[in-house]
């Protein structure tokens, strides 16, 4: 359990990201495009430019993926620290108004607001967080550390909320505008959840033996749920070579969808990533309540194995190289990546919608 010096911006800093709001309006956008008729190589005199490089079937997708990341982060750690520089002035001005440093107001004036954590309040934490506890330490042991930490965490909470009123007491609107990011068009086709009029939409390819595709399936069953309404969810299958259950396992979705059971052994074969044999994947079928007899006909026979094959064909021509791989609203994001990099995208496609 690190422990966090107690001043008023070093607590700025770490509550950041619960104070991303504010009006919006035109500015200058962040941007590391280049001009798509600069010459950026020569051939025996004939020159390369950088449209046809980005128009280019094999790089020309790796080339925007890479243009999606630069433009994001540029973005994220310009809003960042305009966060910062907002906050700081706020305070400094609460401060100001009392006659005070930044510092003294921090430590006379707002530290105070919350009292020591209890006994009962620092055992709930400690018994939350028991899994990061050196081994051999008690609770008594760490009670003074942990009464700090839940009193840190209770001056994060309400200086979120402060600042949130002073963004609206001063009229704080934020007019740095997020980046026109590089899209690629990649037909939303396949069974998907989430109403056809959403804002966003996010094309997922995946595999259902590999790991990573596990790792990620709870972070969009996560986005899902907390954009219900907003986000639609569609499915593509991209079995990879290396993994020998795979494709059968796409196979056996394709023919669940068919009886409108598709997210039933979705679910089913992402909960068993190591159980895929065909013998597996009717069992699971059964349990979600196909019709046994058709789902048997259907995966026996291979007729999904075209449709399996033209997913992966479209995908390869978005540049999908690996799996999981996601496209929301065209936005290329590729991996298994934290829920909040999935959250960024969509909060900032619903403001573009917005």
């Amino acid at each position: 359990m690190k422990r966090i010096p107690l001043h008023a911006l070093a607590l700025v800093c770490l509550i950041l990201a619960a104070c991303k709001t504010g009006g919006s309006a035109p500015a200058g956008k962040a941007s590391v495009a280049m001009d798509p008729g600069a010459k950026v190589a020569e051939v025996d005199g004939k020159a390369i430019t950088y449209g046809e490089l980005q128009a280019d079937k094999e790089v020309g997708p790796k080339i925007r993926q890479a243009e999606v990341k630069a433009l994001t982060d540029l973005y994220d750690q310009r809003r960042g620290l305009l966060d910062e520089l907002i906050s700081r002035r706020l305070l400094e001005e609460e401060a100001k108004a009392k006659g005070k440093t930044l510092e003294q107001w921090f430590q006379t004036d707002y530290s105070t607001t919350v009292p020591e954590p209890s006994d009962e309040e620092a055992k709930a934490f400690f018994e939350e967080h028991k899994a990061q506890v050196p081994p051999g330490q008690s609770f008594d042991d760490l009670k003074p550390r942990i009464k700090q930490a839940v009193k840190q965490q209770k001056l994060r909470d309400n200086m979120g909320k402060m600042l949130e009123g002073l963004k609206e007491k001063h009229h704080v609107a934020v007019a740095l505008e997020a980046p026109d990011l590089p899209r690629i068009e990649v037909e939303a086709k396949g069974p998907s959840r989430g109403p056809a009029t959403a804002p966003v939409t996010i094309v997922e390819f995946s595999d259902f033996q590999c790991p990573f595709c596990g790792r990620e399936y709870p972070v969009i069953e996560k986005v899902m749920k907390d954009y219900e309404g907003k986000v639609r969810l569609v499915f593509r299958h991209y079995p990879l070579d290396f993994h020998p259950f795979a494709e059968k396992a796409a196979e056996a979705a394709a023919c669940a969808a068919d009886q409108n059971k598709f997210w039933e052994l979705h679910n089913a074969m992402f909960a068993n990533q190591q159980k895929l044999a065909v013998d597996d994947l009717k069992g699971y079928a059964k349990t979600a309540g196909v019709d046994s007899a058709k789902f048997d006909k259907c995966l026996d026979s291979g007729e999904k194995k075209a449709q399996v094959e033209a997913d992966q064909k479209a995908g390869s021509a978005a540049g999908v190289n690996g799996t999981p791989a996601f496209f929301v609203n065209g936005v290329f994001i590729n991996g298994a990546v934290p829920y909040d990099q999935i959250k960024q995208a969509v909060e900032r496609e619903l403001k573009k919608k917005g």
